[in-house]
């Protein structure tokens, strides 16, 4: 059973991973090459959504949940992810101080990654048999980090999930392991430099910290 203590520590491992800190940065905004064709784009939230991703999506329900800067921000939403705006002061310095400035912002990205990441996450936690903290920290990372658990990573494992009849803990050892090496050899730098995501997972194996009951250092910052 995930507790709500649980899901807490959960999202707050997964923000230091996206911004350095447990409580994310909702104002965080960073530019990354890691679009399409390797191109540059905006990055942005308490858990970070890029601009080619699910950004609109963001400001779509910002604008919907009647947000101060609504206004401002219906001259940008039809753009995003279609005219890239990583060199757009106008609309990079309004999601900050959307971010800074109106409440609703922060609450839009709450439900926002609620909705679009950690629901569906925790679907393919339990529609799969899973039931340990751990494991759906897991789980919940690489929706973050990649959208879903990949499909051709677990083409390269031979482990069963436990609705099938396999073993939680090594099926969970085999998909961080095989996305630890995918991260650490992959042709873009970008994900070569994250593999301290997969490092705080294999160190939670060696700890046997399954319940996520003891503190977890995450890429050297420390979450009770």
């Amino acid at each position: 059973m995930i507790t709500p203590e649980n899901k807490r520590k959960i999202l707050q491992i997964v923000n230091v991973f996206e911004t350095g800190t447990p409580d994310g940065k909702y104002d965080g905004l960073v530019i990354f090459a890691d679009g399409k064709n390797n191109s540059r784009q905006i990055t942005y939230g308490r858990s970070q959504t890029t601009e080619q991703g699910n950004l609109k999506s963001l400001i779509e329900l910002y604008i919907q949940n009647d947000g101060f800067f609504k206004n401002e921000f219906a001259v940008f939403v039809n753009k995003i992810g279609k005219t890239p705006l990583v060199d757009n002061i106008d609309f990079k310095s309004l999601l900050r101080r959307a971010a800074r400035e109106d409440i609703l912002m922060r609450e839009a990205q709450d439900e926002f990654f609620d909705t679009v990441y950690y629901l569906p996450a925790f679907q393919f936690f339990e529609g799969n048999g899973f039931t340990l903290p751990l494991s759906l920290l897991v789980i919940y990372d690489s929706y973050i980090h990649s959208g879903s658990v990949l499909g051709f990573l677990r083409n390269r494992f031979s482990e069963t999930p436990p609705v099938r009849g396999g073993d939680e803990k090594a099926w969970i050892k085999a998909y961080t392991n095989v996305r630890h090496e995918w991260l650490k050899n992959n042709k873009k730098k970008v994900l070569q430099s994250t593999i301290y995501r997969t490092q705080c997972f294999l160190n939670q194996f060696k700890n046997d910290n399954w319940l996520l009951d003891t503190k977890v250092i995450a890429n050297g910052v420390t979450v009770n």
